[in-house]
């Protein structure tokens, strides 16, 4: 494949890592103002789950925030590893780069 190409691809590939990372970045943070919801709500009150295309009262806060904790901790884990590889097609990005400027 010529370099321009594959410049070209590598281009595209970081583009496409970089809207990952900013999505994932976006569910965190939703992840978290939910937990934070979760913790603030009194204990008299009744929170909702949504379950499908229907909501569903939760019984157990405790299950709940757990279940919410472990998914931020995966979509954590999940812009980490997205991070990375974006950093990795950057790397390849400016190699390829130099390797057509000289």
């Amino acid at each position: 494949m010529e370099s321009a190409q594959q410049l070209q691809m590598v281009v595209a590939e970081v583009q496409a890592a970089r809207q990952q990372v900013a999505s994932l970045n976006a569910q965190v943070r939703e992840l978290e103002g939910t937990i934070a919801a979760v913790n603030n709500q009194p204990d008299d009150m009744a929170l909702h789950r949504q379950m499908g295309t229907i909501l569903v009262e939760v019984k157990d806060r405790v299950q709940l925030l757990s279940d919410l904790e472990m998914t931020l901790e995966q979509m954590k884990a999940a812009v980490e590893t997205m991070a990375n590889r974006e950093s990795e097609l950057v790397a390849t990005y400016e190699k390829l780069k130099q390797s057509l400027e000289g």
